[in-house]
């Protein structure tokens, strides 16, 4: 062992000798390795048209919401990500105030339930518009992860190596998050994504405050966007778990027979504007199956046909007319899976309409040192946002004609068929 880390840390300096000097061989190399991104990209599910065909709908506002998975994030986490979407359709213009909506609970707003920033980004001439909803739901979290500070401080923190030490505080992060998510905290954040789902739905950019710390409850022109604008959703990790139980909790509330969502008379009228609706997920690090284990089925599982069909006797019961997960997964991300055949039918709620897009794809570049194949599985875990194949496949989708050329040229393709 000491001989391999002496000839790695050799190795280091003799590469970093050489790039002061001029190129080496081994860099020239690893650059031509680059250059063919010879990483892994298999898409096999349903084909997807992505978001940009929705930016670009007449008549309509395309918005997107994001959903971040484990560990302290502080607004503006998704930064990056809307960045690269905005350049890759065009939208080159940003509005000049960034709205920030403090989230409660609309029975007891004395909680504090994250926040929810909104960032409007158009063309030039302002005919394609999208309006991009990032919720931060870590302050819910945050207190009850505070029985661990005493793990980061100098008290204990010394005694460890300098790796260790960070992989130690990393851990702390993000590790009681799924557990906490389990308890009683799990309530709380489901209102915090329906709050960021019903201020999506509720208002038209200029109709957005600044700022604010009211509860969002549904009115008639909710039901008006819904009809007109489309939907998109964004989550990455543990998000993807909230997201789809924020929807199956949504499909709980309206299957409600006494006809109150919260103490609130229930809308038909809006319950029929989300019986039209197809919502595209996409799942960065998925985790869904993980994340079921130890969990109770949902109300309605397993009656795909009799709530998605249109001959299907329960089909005036759905929620939603289609959703489509679209799932990526690392195969050295530790902590992402592929969402495997029968999943769906038997732990989701069928009125959601679930079809499912299975992308396996190396975000984290694979290196080989010592003849040992090797990929960092913690940018495994959080490069999804920075990949370009990615950002293209949210953009332009797989399987249509619209689909982007580094999508065709890199990415294995089996789009399902009847």
């Amino acid at each position: 062992m000491k001989l391999s880390l002496t000839l790695l840390l050799a190795s280091i300096i003799l590469l970093n000798g050489c790039s002061s000097i001029g190129k080496g061989m081994a860099e020239a190399f690893l650059e031509k390795k680059e250059a063919e991104d010879t990483r892994l990209c298999q898409v096999r599910g349903e084909s997807f048209q992505g978001i940009s065909p929705l930016v670009k709908a007449p008549n309509s506002t395309a918005k997107v919401l994001m959903v971040h998975g484990v560990g302290n994030h502080i607004p503006g986490y998704a930064t990056q990500l809307m960045e690269k979407l905005a350049n890759e359709m065009k939208l080159s213009y940003i509005g000049k105030v960034t709205k920030n909506i403090s989230l409660t609970d609309p029975l007891d707003n004395t909680k504090k339930l994250g926040n929810l920033r909104v960032n409007r980004l158009t063309n030039e001439d302002k005919s394609h518009e999208l309006l991009f909803y990032e919720l931060t739901w870590s302050e819910i979290t945050a207190a009850q992860k505070a029985v661990l500070s005493y793990d980061n401080s100098g008290e204990y923190s010394f005694r460890r190596t300098a790796v260790n030490d960070l992989l130690k505080k990393f851990s702390n992060d993000t590790g009681p998050d799924p557990m906490i998510y389990l308890g009683d905290s799990r309530e709380d954040i489901l209102i915090s994504f329906a709050q960021s789902f019903c201020w999506m739905i509720s208002s038209q950019w200029s109709d957005l405050p600044a700022t604010s710390n009211q509860a969002c409850i549904p009115s008639e022109q909710a039901v008006n966007n819904l009809n007109n604008d489309t939907y998109t959703l964004i989550s990455h990790s543990l998000g993807s778990r909230i997201t789809i139980d924020g929807l199956q909790r949504i499909a709980a509330l309206f299957g409600n027979t006494s006809g109150k969502i919260r103490g609130l008379d229930r809308p038909d009228a809006l319950l029929q504007a989300f019986q039209k609706k197809k919502i595209p997920i996409y799942m960065l690090s998925n985790q869904l199956p993980m994340l079921q284990l130890g969990r109770k089925l949902p109300a309605v599982t397993g009656q795909r046909e009799a709530y998605c069909d249109a001959s299907g006797e329960n089909y005036n019961s759905r929620i939603l007319s289609e959703t489509s997960i679209i799932a990526f997964s690392d195969p050295n991300d530790l902590l992402s899976y592929a969402i495997p055949y029968g999943f769906i039918d038997r732990y989701l709620d069928s009125r959601l309409c679930v079809e499912v897009t299975n992308i396996n794809i190396n975000v984290a570049k694979i290196i080989n040192a010592f003849g040992v194949d090797m990929a960092n599985p913690l940018e495994a875990h959080i490069g999804y946002e920075t990949d370009d194949r990615i950002i293209a496949m949210l953009t332009n989708g797989v399987g249509n004609k619209n689909t982007s050329t580094i999508v065709n040229e890199r990415c294995q393709t089996l789009v399902t068929t009847d």
